[in-house]
């Protein structure tokens, strides 16, 4: 047994128990938790938090200021995060679902998103409440923070809490080189290899060498790239997508029907068996969910944590739009353009099994392929080349966000000084990532995944009346017009440098 063999076969054995029916009614349980603690915050103050958040970046020039300290502002926090978050899950993740789960899938991943949106809320106010600054004045945020000065704070609770955000800090650590990278360029050489020719040695070079000069410059160059990236990204896809959509309008009826007889009722690709076919569309539905919007897994906070906004709900509310961005528009969009190219039977819910694409080339359809298929199928070789630029913007971009994610976990784990041969090491194995198989990548992604969301989660449930506390706290000062102090900290120092201070955040 070769070496690659038995990593695969402890990773399943791992993936096996993280992924499991606990893990996943956990992950569901924090979502409807948060959902009823903050009323609805999500459907109740939808104008709010969109107004607030996207609405906000084409009138209020505070939420896009950029300061000259170490903290970067809430659009860029929100690019860097959706930088992350918006990558090859939205494409390859979806199709995976698809192919696997049937089209029931799909409705699975929006149940996710809708309760998503309040686990990343509440992590996001978490982060924001509970953040410190680093010896470079960097405010130092996320996961293992709550754990330790949050949860840590109860009676009884300082070895668990402090246990707990080591073992977060480690899963991330180690997650960062899988879900941030070498899944990530695993897909752009699969592509550029597939669609243009272009061996995968040679791309890894290349991609090595870019990311390698951003990640150099920390979160300021990072985020300063991912500002620019992430919303020309996102807008080509959603432009190129809805144009495949128009052109296969008449099939949304069908594509709509599959969804729901499949998330429900009777079969999904992989399985005849009624009862076996609604567990995998759940199963791939939730797993490829949290895969592409993160929501659970505590890993984004670390970068919100940075914004210079003082207020935890405001950049909460970033989190529940970063959701919705990822997976109920793009993710959808995704799922449609490829339910409804023909290649997908909506009666049955199977995938074609190949492809004759307009050139004539006979291909052996596949996760990493279908999306491109579909637009194939519809534009020719312009539409293949449309998801390989697409998968390597969106790679591209998500590596350079978890690269920041990494570099916090190092920093909590092994101090400031050791973050620097991190980013050696990350950028190296970017070329790692490049040449691997494709199977095992996305494997140990999914393992990651669930490792890092089971002590997150533990610490959101724990502190969840503390974030119902600064929702109630929130709206009652700035929607209800109540006097009441804020609550910007948990640590009394941090609170009177917050209300001292001008916030170039708040209104």
């Amino acid at each position: 047994m070769s070496f690659l063999d038995g990593v695969a076969k402890v990773n399943d054995a791992v993936n096996g128990f993280v992924w499991g029916v606990p893990a996943l009614v956990l992950l569901t349980v924090v979502g409807i938790l948060m959902t009823v603690l903050t009323r609805v915050f999500q459907v109740t103050h939808f104008g709010h938090w969109v107004k607030k958040t996207i609405g906000a970046v084409f009138h209020d020039r505070h939420v896009t200021t950029h300061t000259s300290d170490k903290s970067i502002s809430q659009f860029q926090s929100l690019c860097t995060a959706l930088a992350a978050t918006v990558g090859t899950g939205n494409i390859v993740g979806v199709a995976g679902a698809i192919m696997v789960g049937g089209p029931g899938a799909v409705f699975w991943m929006w149940a996710m998103a809708f309760l998503g949106m309040m686990t990343n809320y509440s992590e996001n106010v978490l982060g924001i409440y509970y953040r410190r600054r680093n010896a470079h004045g960097e405010w130092s945020g996320g996961a293992m923070y709550y754990l330790r000065d949050g949860l840590g704070a109860r009676k009884g609770c300082k070895t668990v809490g402090r246990v707990l955000a080591w073992l977060f800090s480690l899963f991330c650590l180690i997650a960062s080189f899988g879900i941030g990278n070498m899944t990530q360029v695993n897909s752009i050489s699969g592509n550029m290899e597939a669609v243009f020719g272009v061996p995968t040695w040679v791309t890894g070079v290349v991609i090595t060498l870019l990311v390698g000069l951003v990640v150099v410059g920390g979160l300021k160059r990072i985020a300063s790239v991912t500002e620019k990236i992430v919303p020309f990204m996102v807008i080509l896809y959603i432009v190129g997508t809805v144009v495949i959509l128009i052109a296969n309008i008449s099939q949304f009826g069908a594509v709509f029907t599959a969804i729901f007889r499949g998330a429900f009722a009777t079969e999904a690709a992989a399985g005849g068996i009624v009862g076996y076919g609604i567990k995998l569309a759940i199963e791939q539905g939730m797993k490829r969910g949290v895969f592409s919007n993160e929501a659970g897994l505590g890993s984004s906070v670390m970068v919100h944590s940075s914004s210079n906004v003082k207020e935890p709900v405001r950049q909460g509310m970033w989190g529940i739009f970063e959701v919705f961005a990822d997976t109920i528009i793009v993710c959808t969009l995704t799922a449609f353009a490829i339910l409804s190219s023909g290649l997908v039977n909506l009666e049955t819910g199977f995938t074609a099994t190949e492809y004759t694409t307009q050139a004539g080339d006979l291909l052996t359809l596949t996760k990493a392929n279908l999306v491109s298929c579909a637009f194939n199928r519809q534009f020719g070789f312009v539409g293949s080349a449309f998801i390989a630029v697409s998968i390597m913007l969106f790679a591209f971009s998500t590596v350079l966000g978890w690269s920041h994610y990494g570099t916090k976990a190092c920093e909590y784990l092994l101090g400031e000084k050791r973050t620097i041969p991190y980013r050696v090491v990350f950028v190296l194995l970017v070329f790692g990532g490049a040449v691997m198989g494709d199977n095992l990548a996305w494997d140990l992604a999914d393992t990651f995944n669930g490792l890092m969301m089971i002590p997150n989660l533990i610490g959101v449930i724990a502190l969840s009346g503390v974030v119902a506390k600064i929702t109630r706290n929130y709206i009652n000062r700035n929607l209800k017009g109540k006097k009441e102090p804020p609550m910007y900290s948990a640590f009394p120092d941090i609170q009177a440098e917050q209300e001292a201070a001008p916030d170039p955040a708040e209104d």
